[in-house]
């Protein structure tokens, strides 16, 4: 569980609260950057988001009046949020480098070409991440082991990679949002109020529609998108993999390893930590890796020379060095949130979103956009639950409305969307592990934008909104506009 408590807007003195203009400013700024950086000079993100914090910073601290020191406390309380995460993103990059030097990355490539079928391929690869990630609960456990593979699989049976990196994450947001291990589900949980499985159960109706009209788009791009396999092209594929790796179900274990620590409980950090060691110790015992060249691959990536330039551009990777570009992005991103977090602004903006509501339906909507806002703005899906859920719940409470029909509400929008947005460190680890870029994939992660359009239709219709006993089902709230936000009233 992250530990992070925001400022709400409440609690701030109303002489240092920053006005809804001078919250907007920074982020006109930082659309305005990284739109002039990426588009119009193809630079990387990292420093039109260094322009965006410089901007930032100065304009809190001569227009705002904020210390330096307020500005660094807020980068460092941001980065020490997200630090997991960082952790997580180079362990994960060292993984994928041992899994493929020990064989087991190549030898699920194999055995899946033979396996799978083009028109079945999309569909059974969401549903086999939405098993996995239930099981062990975690869309990046998922999408950092089999989801790696699933793309390999897919380049040899023809399906463009962004349509499998799609199918990849929608089945694992899905098993994510589902699971009682998932650290997200927890905390959406945790800052409402609601017990968990209570949590789950509000989410389960919403979640199977999404992820039902998910797959049937699958099964239908999966039809248009499956040609006809060259001849000979699968039999190729695996006598390059069959000529540099020896697989057998040896190479296996390091899925058993990791996989058996998460489903039984052990937090992601040691869990792909010991993935590492056990992928290292594979390539050792089965390949016949040496053990300086084992942990070489772990530090710096894999280059096989299969013979194959397919399989060799699909068994290539970074190792932890290589995850250091996706972290120097991470790092600014959640820089930038911290100083927008400590100096008010994320709570200012998400007042004045939430004084929009006039009703369950625009609560509900007002909600989602707060949470997919919040992952704009603060680049981490951790602030996109406990900044709407802390600073909403009262006003759901106005309403009549159980706290599990916020819990459902921040997760359905906040979790999934963290993908869709490329500088959000979720969008960035997707991107990084699976090499297919954000704008790529997200035409083909349905569940990204089901899964709010779902719940917006919960509020719409008022199915599966939950009163409070007593409670008639008025839409009105007893305050009209206001959205008190002191924590802990329910």
């Amino acid at each position: 569980m992250v530990a992070f408590e925001p400022r709400l807007f409440a609690e701030i003195d109303p002489d240092e609260r920053p006005s809804l203009a001078a919250s907007l400013v920074p982020v006109v700024a930082m659309i305005v950057f990284l739109s002039v950086g990426i588009v119009v000079f193809d630079l990387d993100p990292q420093f039109p988001l260094f322009w965006g914090i410089a901007f930032t910073g100065l304009f809190v601290r001569y227009h705002l009046g904020f210390s330096w020191d307020a500005l660094y406390d807020g980068i460092t309380d941001s980065i020490l949020m997200g630090m997991r995460v960082v952790l997580i993103m180079f362990v994960v990059y060292a993984l994928v480098s041992t899994w493929i030097q020990a064989g087991t990355i190549p030898g699920l490539m194999y055995y899946g070409l033979e396996l799978l079928t083009p028109e079945i391929f999309l569909p059974l690869t969401a549903i086999l991440a939405a098993i996995v990630s239930f099981a062990v609960g975690s869309s990046w456990t998922t999408a950092g082991t089999l989801g790696v593979a699933f793309i390999g699989i897919g380049s040899g049976l023809g399906i463009p990679a962004p349509m499998t990196a799609g199918a990849i994450l929608s089945g694992a947001y899905t098993g994510d949002k589902q699971s009682p291990l998932s650290d997200t589900t927890n905390l959406a949980a945790a800052v409402t109020n609601t017990d968990l499985y209570e949590h789950i159960n509000a989410m389960r109706a919403g979640t199977l529609v999404a992820f039902g009209l998910s797959v049937v788009l699958y099964v239908v791009l999966g039809l248009s998108a499956s040609g006809a396999i060259p001849a000979g092209r699968i039999g190729a594929i695996q006598s390059a993999i069959a000529g540099s790796y020896a697989v057998t179900p040896l190479v296996f274990v390091p899925i058993l390893v990791t996989f058996g620590l998460a489903i039984y409980g052990i937090p992601a950090l040691p869990t792909l930590g010991t993935g590492v060691f056990a992928g290292a110790f594979t390539s050792m015992a089965v390949q016949g890796t040496g053990f300086t060249a084992a942990w070489t691959a772990a530090q710096s990536g894999t280059a096989p020379e299969t013979g194959m330039k397919l399989v060799d551009g699909l068994l290539e990777s970074g190792g932890l060095l290589g995850g250091a570009w996706i972290v120097t992005i991470a790092l600014a991103a959640l820089s930038l949130g911290g100083i927008l977090e400590r100096t008010g602004m994320l709570a200012v903006l998400a007042h004045h979103l939430g004084r929009l509501s006039r009703g369950v339906a625009s609560l509900t909507g007002v909600t989602a956009i707060s949470a997919v806002a919040m992952n704009m703005l603060a680049a981490e899906q951790y602030i996109s639950i406990v900044v709407p859920g802390m600073t909403l719940r009262n006003l759901y409470n106005e309403h009549g409305l159980k706290s599990k029909n916020l819990s459902r509400a921040v997760e359905a929008s906040g979790t999934t969307s963290a993908a869709l947005i490329p500088w959000n460190s979720g969008g960035l680890f997707m991107a990084g592990t699976l090499g297919v870029s954000t704008l790529s994939y997200a035409p083909y992660y349905f569940f990204g934008f089901l899964s709010p359009l779902v719940l917006i239709v919960m509020g719409l219709t008022g199915w599966q909104i939950a009163y409070k006993e007593g409670e008639t089902g008025d839409t009105t709230p007893k305050s009209e506009g206001s959205v008190p936000a002191a924590p802990g009233e329910d």
